[in-house]
């Protein structure tokens, strides 16, 4: 079970994505998304249109 709890920046202003699995919290960066399968669809749309926003504007550099 998965479920998606929030986000937070950490002290160095990264995002941290905070779910719950199988009952225990992970707090995931955004790259790490795609280690936990899963997590990535449990995010809302706003989530994951942030999240591709970023993706496009790191591919154009």
């Amino acid at each position: 079970m998965i479920k998606y709890m929030g986000s937070r920046k950490n002290a160095d202003g990264a995002v941290l994505y905070l779910f719950l699995v199988n009952g225990a919290q992970k707090e995931l960066r955004q790259d790490a998304l795609k280690r936990h399968p899963g997590c990535y669809e449990a995010l809302p749309a706003a989530a994951k249109a942030l999240i591709d926003a970023n993706r496009s504007w790191i591919s154009k550099l």
